[in-house]
């Protein structure tokens, strides 16, 4: 159902695609718009249980895409190096295939734990917990991933290559 990746040597394993998603801090999600229109949108995230999870209002464009129609994808850009001497760029990054759903119950507050855990961790306890608690503005939604890679650079790849000798 899903292409086989061309660059088969560029193929990141699972773990490290893995790692990119929860080292990266926003991505962005495609899905088909009004009028049929691609429509991406830049988010922050947490990538959380093989699942990646947002927080969104409750109305506008992308929750009216996402009732519509559920397919999405969500990439993410990790590293992204400009050599100019080589006309090209160093690139590490991971794409996701999936379908997107509004949560409930116990997995909306764990995610909604987690999302603000990863974005504000530093900040005291009782304050998060008062936030999580209190939060009903918003919907928390999952990308349940069907297939996902990640690639970089042949460079990057030789690199690892050339350290393992």
């Amino acid at each position: 159902m899903f292409r086989e990746m061309r660059r088969i040597k560029q193929l990141l394993s699972m773990e490290e695609t893995e790692a990119v998603m929860n080292r990266c801090t926003n991505g962005v999600m495609a899905c088909i718009g009004d009028e049929g229109y691609p429509y991406a949108v830049p988010l922050s995230y947490v990538y959380y249980n093989g699942k990646i999870y947002f927080h969104s209002a409750k109305a506008g464009h992308k929750v009216d895409a996402i009732l519509k129609n559920p397919k999405v994808s969500f990439t993410v850009i990790d590293e992204d190096t400009i050599v100019s001497k080589e006309y090209t760029s160093y690139f590490r990054s991971a794409i996701a295939f999936g379908k997107a759903r509004i949560t409930e119950g116990t997995e909306y507050q764990e995610a909604f734990r987690v999302l603000v855990e990863k974005y504000s961790g530093d900040q005291p306890e009782e304050e998060k917990q008062n936030k999580i608690s209190r939060c009903d503005q918003a919907y928390i939604i999952a990308i349940d991933i069907e297939h996902i890679t990640g690639k970089e650079a042949i460079e990057y790849v030789r690199a690892k290559n050339n350290s393992h000798l």
